[in-house]
């Protein structure tokens, strides 16, 4: 499976990216977006799976940055 990933980051101080990956992502996973890592807060699936595809949208945090707001 691939999953097709929006991430989003919390906030606005860094741009987002869309990645291809093998993994799907998961709450409380790290992901690196450049040359930053960024902890996922939310996955949400934006349509059923289809064939070997699955389209998500994640929002994430810098690491080290609180949850709150």
């Amino acid at each position: 499976m691939i999953y097709k990933v929006s991430y989003v980051v919390k906030g606005g101080q860094y741009p987002g990216c869309i990645k291809n990956q093998e993994e799907k992502p998961v709450v409380g996973g790290i992901v690196a977006i450049g040359p930053k890592k960024f902890e996922v807060i939310e996955v949400h699936e934006m349509m059923p799976p289809r064939d070997d595809f699955q389209f998500l949208h994640a929002t994430v945090k810098a690491v080290g940055e609180s949850n709150s707001e």
